[in-house]
Formats: structure tokens, sequence, C-alpha cells
């Protein structure tokens, strides 16, 4: 039996054996004074296992008490073998549960000896680090503490055990935290996700689980294990590109923020009415047509209703657009001559957090009730219904006014210190615990604000994704990436490229689709310089979301030449980004410029890769042998060197020994295109 049906069995085995047999489901919790590890002994209400074109959906129902039910909902798919599941509470009675506690989403062991975790840690201080660590030799624990799931940690792990793996990852875009621990012959895991729920359920009211996602695979490869999952990934849990049900293709973007000759504090800030045309012209003039026109940070009016020169920060919540940047429907006229173009735009909000809640109130009708200050933040709390809906009501009616194709959302602080301050208000309130309500209801209507933004942009003819920004990499738990990609998935990508290829070497393991930044520059705002961005640095910037930022009427001496050739190249092989990824060099921090980045991509099915080799800034080596693990033995590849267009022909085996390519100078590249005849 081949390692793919192996694999296939005793992932349909697994989830007959424990997601659909009650008492072993893979869920433990304390109800009160007791404590359950699955559903056994608890009464069922319904269990429905329903077959579809892909799998199996099913959902199970117990009851707690005469008040209480928990319930197990989610699917299994049979081409891949993944399985996932959500677990719920809810009080359907008329007096308020027990209490809910020590909620593990994930607690299981599986079984086999030599337990390695394999993974990468999250963005800001971590930067996407890769890490392998032996279970035989120490216990790993992660602790999400903010409320931005992926920052400094990150919820996916491939996990090998025995001789297969299991690659799991936890969706919930709040607090968690994962322990794996082996014996050796198992590894025992347990991971929770809103960590310290704690609480009673009032009549009416339910809570739930983060996702459980889980895919088994065989053999102990890790580039089977990032594969096999990059192509569940793009296949089932990346969304819609739109209402009809297309899929997202690789896209351009421009940035004209940098274009405006105003003095520029972030983002969109200082473009203005009459900044946007001189950029719009030069670049049809040089035809180049990206898909997306990118509006960040700084169009509204502050709370007060007056004009934001160049706080973006501190002046949000209002949504309303900032009439004396943009008179006499400006703004509209800009997006509406991109859709003439066939130009989409996108519109930077931040729903999850607001400024001057006097002023809000005053002028825009915000409750003050709604805003929860800790030092100099004020989180708007959406995890309200009234909040959810006035902040939706704010945002739909600046996207539906201005024909808006996409919305981009960001929150740059850390909500949890004020989900603990609604538990607080809570637990006085009603006397009684509701630790962990606050961070629950606030995740829960972080899904239901984007569930309501995309519908609402998909039935006016938008796009059915979303930008999903959180001070750059913090929101891209497995959940917010079944509504949204990472455009931009680092804000500290927006530098070297060194940093590029250093976050290449990790994040695409796990999120297939996602932008960096196109330029070479020592701070994140800072414009590209000189004629334009060299084939080196393009080239490390090859991901399926291409945004570039060239300063068309402010720089006289950009190279279009140079652009448009770096920009063909990524046409050329963009088809390939989503497809099989070999990392073929060890992860490198950023600072780290003294070796060799070489990366492959591989779509067998059309018999189509390439190789992209990177001699970095500070490498003394001037040749890197690549050896190429999906070629085939037998089968004959033809070579095209992009740069001097030599073609060299062949076998498999070749290039399975090792390729040597070899760069004269330190920050070179070498590209190879590669076909199997």
């Amino acid at each position: 039996m081949s390692k793919k049906n192996l694999a296939l069995l005793r992932a349909k085995n697994e989830f007959e054996a424990s997601i659909l047999t009650p008492e072993n489901f893979p869920v433990s919790f304390s109800y009160g004074k007791k404590s359950y590890k699955g559903f056994g002994g608890l009464t069922a209400i319904e269990k429905t296992v329903t077959e579809t074109e892909t799998g199996v959906d099913f959902l199970m129902k117990f009851s707690l008490d005469e008040n209480t039910t928990v319930s197990a909902k989610g699917k299994y798919c049979s081409e891949f073998g993944q399985y996932e599941y959500t677990v719920y509470f809810e009080n359907t009675g008329s007096a308020p549960s027990d209490v809910i506690s020590d909620l593990c989403c994930l607690d299981r062991t599986f079984d086999g000896g030599k337990g390695v975790l394999r993974g990468i840690l999250g963005d800001h201080e971590n930067l996407y680090k890769g890490y392998e660590k032996g279970l035989d030799a120490e216990e790993v624990y992660f602790n999400s503490v903010g409320g931005r799931a992926t920052h400094i940690v990150f919820p996916y792990f491939d996990l090998v055990h025995g001789d297969g793996g299991s690659l799991i990852a936890l969706g919930w875009a709040g607090t968690w935290n994962a322990k794996f621990v082996s014996d050796g012959k198992s590894v025992s895991v347990k991971a929770k996700t809103c960590t310290n729920l704690s609480t009673v359920i009032l009549p009416g009211e339910s809570i739930r689980s983060g996702l459980v996602v889980v895919l088994p695979y065989s053999g102990r490869d890790a580039f089977n294990a990032t594969n096999l999952w990059r192509e569940w990934f793009m296949k089932y849990n990346l969304p819609k590109a739109n209402l009809k049900g297309e899929n997202i293709k690789p896209f351009s973007t421009v940035f004209w923020a940098y274009d405006t000759g105003l003095p520029n504090s972030d983002g969109s800030i200082s473009e203005r009415s009459f900044t946007w045309r001189p950029s719009f012209e030069k670049m049809l003039e040089n035809n180049i047509h990206p898909d997306f026109r990118w509006f960040d940070a700084g169009w509204y009016f502050d709370p007060s209703g007056k004009t934001v020169e160049s706080d973006w920060w501190g002046t949000i919540g209002t949504w309303d657009l900032d009439t004396e940047k943009w008179p006499d429907g400006s703004f509209k006229e800009s997006v509406d001559a991109c859709h003439e173009v066939g130009i989409k735009t996108f519109v930077w909000f931040e729903p999850e957090r607001v400024t001057h809640v006097e002023d809000l109130a005053k002028n825009y009708g915000y409750n003050p009730e709604w805003g929860i200050t800790t030092g100099n933040v004020t989180t708007n709390n959406i995890g309200n219904d009234e909040c959810l809906e006035w902040t939706f009501g704010r945002i739909s009616k600046m996207l539906g006014e201005n024909n808006v194709d996409l919305y981009r959302e960001d929150n740059n602080s850390n909500p949890a210190g004020s989900w603990a301050i609604i538990d607080e208000c809570e637990n006085a309130k009603h006397s009684l615990p509701r630790n962990g309500i606050g961070e629950n209801k606030a995740i829960c209507g972080h899904y239901k604000l984007w569930d309501k933004i995309l519908a609402f942009c998909g039935e006016n003819g938008g796009c059915t994704f979303l930008d999903s920004c959180a001070s750059g990499g913090g929101r891209n738990d497995l959940e917010s990436m079944r509504r949204g990609i990472p455009f931009m998935r680092s804000d500290f990508d927006r530098t070297t490229s060194a940093m590029r290829l250093s976050q290449t070497s990790s994040f695409c393991k796990w999120v297939p689709f996602h932008g960096s930044s196109t330029k070479e520059t020592v701070h994140q705002l800072d414009a590209e310089p000189g004629r334009g961005t060299s084939p080196y640095v393009w080239r490390a910037s090859f991901l399926p979301v291409m945004n570039y930022s060239l300063q068309f009427a402010q720089n006289p001496d950009i190279d279009y030449e140079l652009f448009h050739k770096n920009l063909d190249e990524w046409h050329s092989i963009k088809h390939l980004l989503t497809k099989d990824i070999y990392v073929l060099t060890p992860w490198h921090h950023h600072e780290d410029t003294s070796d060799w980045t070489v990366i492959a991509y591989d779509d067998s099915d059309i018999g189509e890769s390439i190789l992209l080799g990177f001699r970095m800034e500070t490498c003394e080596k001037d040749t890197f042998v690549a050896k190429l693990p999906f070629a085939a033995v037998g089968t004959t590849y033809t070579l095209t060197n992009v740069d001097t267009n030599e073609v060299t022909e062949l076998d498999g085996s070749a290039l399975i020994s090792g390729i040597t390519l070899k760069l004269d100078e330190p920050k070179s590249s070498v590209f190879i295109k590669i076909k199997r005849n």
C-alpha cells in the first residue's frame, strides 16, 4: 500500500475511533465540580453524520444538565484524510449554567515513538523563526497571551510520531496555549484556546472553542508533510474570490502613498484628491496594470470631525471619509477610474480600536460603554452585538458609497487587557464567575464582522476575501485564513531582501497564499530608492501576492524596462508559487547573510518547476549544490537559465544528486526554469 493510502486509512480509522466515538472525543473540560474527557457518560441529544461530496459532516450534541448542552461540529475530508471540529456550549434554559472551565480543545495522545515537533514561531521578535524539537529530550510549551494569535508564537504544528505524523492547527484569533509531552512511546498534546476561560453562561448565551484541524500523514519526511498541508490549504482552506466561487489566483497590488510629494507619516495619510491621478496616469503610460490599488490608513476624519494631518494611529473610529482631503466625490472618482482599466481598490480599517470616545459619541452615535481603555489604547468591544452592528454600519457605509472592492483590516494593539476588564465587569454585574467571556465574545465578533463584510462586498460585486493584518502578521490563525489572506505577511518584511528570504523559508510552509514588499530599504516606510529594484530583490519577493510601490510621479529616473523585466518574470511563474515548495537551505535570521538561500517550487501535474538560488550579501561561497527531491529517476528535464538563456537536459537522477549553482558575486541570484520532458 502506498504512503498516501496508508495515511488515508489511518486518518479514517482515527476519525471513526476518536471523533465519531463520543467517549474518545479529543476534548476535555470541567463543568461545575465534574471533569470530563470526551463525552462519555453524557446524555446524547443528537448525532448526525452526513456524507458529502468531499467526505463527511457531523454534529453531536449532549446534555450537561437541564440548562446546558455541549456539542461538537466538524467534518472529515476523504481526499486528504483531514478532520476538524469546534466545540460549543449553549444555555437553552432559564437559569445560569454551572461553571465551564479548563477547556482543552485538543486533549489526546498520538501513538508512536521518536516524537519530533516541527514548526515556526510567530511574527514580531521571532519573525517566523523555524524550529525542530526532539520531544524525547524536552517538553515543549507555547503560550500566546496578548490576544493576537500569530505574534510571538504560531498555532500550526508538524508533529512527527512513529512512522508518520500529524499536521495540527488551532483556529482561534485570541489567546491559546499548547503543550507537547513524549513518554518515548507516544506524544500527549493538550491545547487550549481562550485560555483563562472559567465562566457560567447565561440563558440564551453560547461560547465556543477554537477550530481544531488534524491532517495525518505517513513517513517522517518534512517536504512531504509541508506540501500535503499546502495542497490541502489551497483547496479547502483558502477563501473564494467572489460569489461565483472562483478560486483566488496570484495577483499584484500598487501602493501610491509613497508617490504624493507630500510629507508622509505612514500609510495613505499623505494621499489627497490631487495626488492619485499623476501616479495613475504615469503608471498607465508605462503599461503597468496591477490588479489592486492599495489605500491605507489616514483617509478618515478624526472623532471631532476634523481632518487628520499626521496622527493616523491616534484618530480612528469614525470611518468617515475626510472630505477635506477628498472633496466632491473625488475618492469615488479615483476608484471608478481604476475600475475602468480593470484595477480593484481595497481600503484599510481598524475596527477593534477607537480613540477620543467622547467625541465619537457626540458626533457619530457611539456608545461610550463599548470602549474599554487599558493604558493608551481603547478597545472597541465588537463582542457586544450592538457595537458590532454600529461598527459594521460605519464600515459598510464607506465601502458602499465609494464602490470599494475589498476590505483590509488591521489591529494595532493587544486586546487581552481589555478582555480582562470586561470579565471583571461581568463578574460584578452578575455576581458569578465570567472569566474569559470577554475574549470569547470578542473573537466570535471578529469572525462575525468579517463574515458580514464579506457578504456585503460579495453582494455588491466585490471580493469575498479580505486582507488580514494585525501590526503585520498577528491575525493569521487558520480560521481567520478561511476569510482572508495576508497581503503583507509582516510589517518587517517591508525592508530588506534578507528579511524576505528568511520569512519565505518558513512562513510559506504553513500559509501558501500571501505577499511581501518588493524593495530594499532600511526602514519600513522608506520609498524605493534609485532607478528601481534589482532582479535579486524582486526574485526574493516572488510570492503569490506581488506588492510594488514605485514613485511613478515623483521619481523621473525609474527604469521601466527593468521593472517590466522583473514583473514579467513573476508573471511567467506565478502559477507555481502556490504549489509544492522545497526550501533547500536552513532557515537564516535576516541579519545572517553569510550563506545561500535556495528554494524550489514544483507542480508535478503539469511538469513545471523553478529553482531560485540567492548568494547572499556576505556569502563567501560562490557555489551551492541544489538537490531536487521532486525529480523522478528515468525522466529527463530541460533546464533553462533565465539570465543566460543556457539550456541543458538532465536525467532526474542528476537533479536528485544535485546540480551546482555558481554565482561570481555576493548578492546575486540564479533563476532556473525546469520542464519535465
